[in-house]
Order: C-alpha cells, then sequence, then structure tokens
C-alpha cells in the first residue's frame, strides 16, 4: 500500500490507542509485521506550549519506522503549527484526528466534533496540509448519525484538500466502542474518493481482516483492541492473505514477548513507572489461561524488573507442568 509518497511493506495498520499504544507497545506491533504503526493522539496545543509530557509521546525508536503521529485540536493556526513540530521530529505520516468522541475533546470543539462542521474541517486540513511535506491522513467516524453521510462528505473534502489517505471507523460518536461497526459506509466512502482508504473496527481475527478486505474493497486494514494483548493478530493476517494459514501461538511465543514488553517498557519509562504499567498490561497477554486469575494477582504489586521476570517465568512454568500432566489440555 503506498500513502503519498511513502510505500508500506503491506496494508496493516495499527490503530492510535490512547494510554496503549506507546513506543513499547508499537514495537510489539512492527515485529509482527504490522507495516505502520500510530502513536497515541497527541494534544496540538501542548506541543506548541512545549509541555514535557507531550513532546515525550513524540518519542520514536527508528525500529519501529515508519511511524504516523496523530495530533488533535479544532484551531487551524494551532494545528498547522503542531504539524510542523511533528515533522520536525522525524514522523513519517502526520494524521489528523476527526474521530475521538471522550466528552474532553469534544467540548473543545475537536476530536468527532469537527465532523459537524465541514468548512471547519476543510479549513483546518488546508491548514495542515500547506504546513508540512510528509503523507497526512485523517482519521474519522461515520458521524453523528447511522447514514455515514457526515463522513462522506468529510472524506470528500480531505480529498479535496491534498489528503493522501482516509481512515474511517464506522462507528457513530455517541457509540463509543458499543454495538457494531458498519462496515457499509467504508465500502461507499471507497467509491466516492481518490485516495487510499483504510478500514477499522471489529477486527478481532483473520478472517475478520480478510472479510473487511472483500465485502468493502479498502485498501488498508487497521486493527486497535484486536491487538492488545494479541500482538501476533498482524503476522496471522498476513499469513491467511498469504496461504490461508493461521499459524498458532505457543506458549513460549506469548512469554517471550510479555518479557520483551517488560524489557522495552522499564527502557523506555524508567523502573518503577514501567513497573507499575505492567501491573495491568501484562495480564493482557494471559487471557483464557489456566491460573490467569492467580497470575494477575501476583502482579498487582510488583516493583523491580527481576521480581517482574521471575513471576513470568514462574507462571510458564506451571503453565507447562500442567501441559505434561495432561497433555490433552488446552493452555
Amino acid at each position: 500500500m503506498k500513502i503519498g509518497t511513502l510505500v508500506l511493506d503491506n496494508n496493516l495498520v495499527m490503530a492510535p490507542l490512547s494510554g496503549i499504544s506507546n513506543l513499547p507497545f508499537r514495537l510489539l506491533a512492527r515485529g509482527m509485521g504490522c507495516a505502520l504503526v500510530c502513536s497515541e493522539m497527541v494534544s496540538a496545543h501542548g506541543l506548541i506550549q512545549r509541555s514535557e509530557k507531550t513532546e515525550k509521546m513524540l518519542c520514536s525508536d527508528p525500529k519501529e519506522k515508519p511511524l504516523s503521529i496523530q495530533i488533535f485540536g479544532a484551531d487551524p493556526d494551532i494545528m498547522a503549527e503542531a504539524a510542523r513540530i511533528v515533522e520536525s521530529k522525524g514522523a513519517s505520516i502526520l494524521d489528523i484526528n476527526f474521530g475521538c468522541s471522550v466528552k474532553k475533546v469534544i467540548k473543545t470543539g475537536a476530536g468527532a466534533a469537527l465532523m459537524k462542521t465541514p468548512k471547519k474541517v476543510e479549513a483546518l486540513i488546508k491548514a495542515v496540509r500547506k504546513s508540512i511535506t510528509i503523507p497526512l491522513t485523517v482519521k474519522m467516524r461515520s458521524g453523528w448519525d447511522r447514514s455515514g453521510d457526515q463522513a462522506l462528505r468529510i472524506a470528500e473534502i480531505a480529498d479535496a484538500c491534498g489528503v493522501d489517505a482516509v481512515i474511517v471507523h464506522p462507528r457513530v460518536a455517541t457509540q463509543g466502542f458499543g454495538g457494531t461497526a458498519d462496515w457499509s459506509i467504508i465500502g461507499k466512502i471507497k467509491t466516492a474518493i481518490s485516495v487510499p482508504v483504510i478500514g477499522n473496527g471489529d477486527i478481532k481475527g483473520a478472517a475478520d481482516a480478510i472479510l473487511m478486505q472483500n465485502t468493502t474493497g479498502c485498501d488498508g486494514i487497521m486493527i486497535g483492541r484486536g491487538a492488545i494483548g494479541n500482538p501476533w493478530l498482524f503476522s496471522q493476517i498476513l499469513s491467511c492473505f498469504r496461504d490461508g494459514e493461521i499459524p498458532s501461538v505457543s506458549l513460549d511465543q506469548r512469554f517471550e514477548m510479555m518479557k520483551q514488553y517488560v524489557d522495552s517498557t522499564i527502557r523506555c519509562q524508567g523502573e518503577k513507572r514501567g513497573c507499575h504499567m505492567m501491573r495491568s498490561r501484562l495480564g493482557w497477554f494471559v487471557k483464557g489461561l489456566p491460573g490467569s486469575n492467580k497470575f494477575r494477582e501476583s502482579i498487582k504489586r510488583i516493583a523491580s524488573e527481576d521480581e517482574t521476570i521471575h513471576l513470568i517465568k514462574s507462571y510458564l512454568n506451571d503453565l507447562q507442568k500442567v501441559s505434561v500432566q495432561n497433555p490433552t489440555a488446552t493452555p
């Protein structure tokens, strides 16, 4: 897939996930074959005010490139200046958020609120497009009603204003992540605009990705929540596209990735902050495994890398013992 001047290895994209898609998580996705990873959404105001916390969200690693940085805001001038900062930090793509439906974002007129005001969207995209040379994308929802008409209108504006790709999560703003995504809206937008369309929403397994592409004709597939604790989803989708096979994930692979995630998080965040984050995040990787509740309980107070790795190894050892004693058990 090609987005502007950027040629990607394949058509799989990792979604921007607030509080989740930081550098360590993005590295896992890239390691599993994801062609393009995206940052958490970054405040344009925070960037131009040089907020230390906001600037840390731009931290990157050459191993994760290409990288898309998503920004949100409602003022064209502020968004343009923030876009220039993002480009100066080495981002491969700049993405504008038109989809966030969190109340504190909506109240500022940003995110999905902008879908109600096409003229503001046009002014904002034009300002950002003029300010940068890297490829520009926009990510949107269906809008505020189920017809998808707002999304179609915004997509057409984006296409006319020089955007290089449009990402569509076809849920209305009031849905949050509830209900189901209406993939038919992705198909409507695909037939209406000239730039690549990337579909997003309800990709929980490889079969979902195949079905989305076949039913909508989308150029790319964006995976978000389905990859939380399951970054192998990217490699499974690629395998399914390639030869129709969906490889299983062994216990050793699962637990080795957990250790990698711990290591990269602590290197990025420091031991204290990194261990605090792992208290909840390691649980993502063991969902459905025997004894997972006990493991989650054991990591609630982890305070060092050594302790964390020890608990991971101990849990793996326990699971392997169960497999040896009962070969028919499904770990």
